[in-house]
């Protein structure tokens, strides 16, 4: 007997669905470049999965960059918006997988530190109602690594986080989904990512499967029911709370205990 399927898949953006981590190295490389200093791709990787804002703070008070926090932000990403604009450097497997997702009725939710522009240029490359619910870096208070984005998107969904499935490719990104409940499958893009408890990771998204997430959710399901046995009761993460008024084949699961090609796209979901 199959395993039911997730009650949604949760999609990350920024280096698992687009390959757009070198665009934001680019465009940190010329900003910072502005203000007298080197920048580089491994600079760049001290800052993914970051929030718009803690990047923007960082390159702020660290480096030197002389603007606001809301002027670095709109400087990169407008330049990233352009690149994504010209053609979508699409990770592989991830907009098949999105296809199946979708095809078969189950909701998806695109969880990204990104803010509205980017995520709005994004979905306009994408089929219509790609995307069930779109929580932005703009959205929530506390952003990743924090649980609230992916504890918002369920919400938002009306389903529980730990009957979904979230795809992250960096540390901060895994931690906030595995920290809402999810079950996370991680494909490292830009930045190698350590195994983690309660997270399994894949090398890429090429053959992943509806069937497989479905999986990787019973198995998810199990070792946090083996946990529970074996441990005190946890009390559950509250979601988040309203924004302050200023602030707008499955792989094989990594030991441990359980919490928590470039492609462009033509039209429909056909790809070149």
């Amino acid at each position: 007997m199959s395993a039911a399927p997730p009650a949604a898949v949760l999609f990350d953006l920024d280096g698992t669905l687009l390959d757009s981590e070198p665009l934001w190295f680019e465009a940190e490389r010329r900003l910072v470049g502005e203000y007298g200093h080197a920048w580089g791709p491994a600079q760049g990787r001290q800052l993914v999965g970051w929030s718009l804002w803690d990047s923007a703070t960082f390159l702020r008070e660290q480096v030197g960059v002389d603007l606001p926090q809301p002027a670095i932000i709109e400087r990169l990403q407008a330049q990233v918006v352009a690149g994504v604009a010209q053609a979508p450097p699409w990770r592989p497997g991830a907009v098949e997988l999105l296809a199946e997702v979708r095809a078969a009725g189950v909701p998806t939710g695109l969880v990204t530190m990104s803010y509205r522009l980017m995520t709005d240029s994004v979905i306009s490359a994408l089929p219509k109602d790609a995307f069930t619910s779109v929580v932005s870096g703009e959205q929530v208070s506390r952003g990743k690594p924090h649980p609230d984005p992916y504890l918002l998107a369920a919400q938002r969904l009306g389903v529980s986080a730990e009957d979904c499935v979230a795809i992250e490719d960096s540390m901060t990104g895994a931690t906030s989904a595995r920290d809402a409940g999810c079950a996370v499958l991680v494909v490292p893009a830009a930045v190698p990512v350590n195994p983690m408890p309660g997270v399994t990771m894949c090398g890429s998204l090429t053959g992943m499967s509806l069937a497989a997430l479905a999986d990787l959710l019973h198995q998810h399901r199990d070792a946090v029911r083996q946990s529970a046995l074996a441990s005190p009761a946890r009390r559950p993460v509250r979601p988040p709370g309203p924004l302050p008024p200023d602030r707008e084949a499955a792989c094989r699961p990594t030991p441990g205990t359980a919490p928590g090609s470039h492609t462009t796209r033509t039209t429909g979901w056909g790809l070149p």
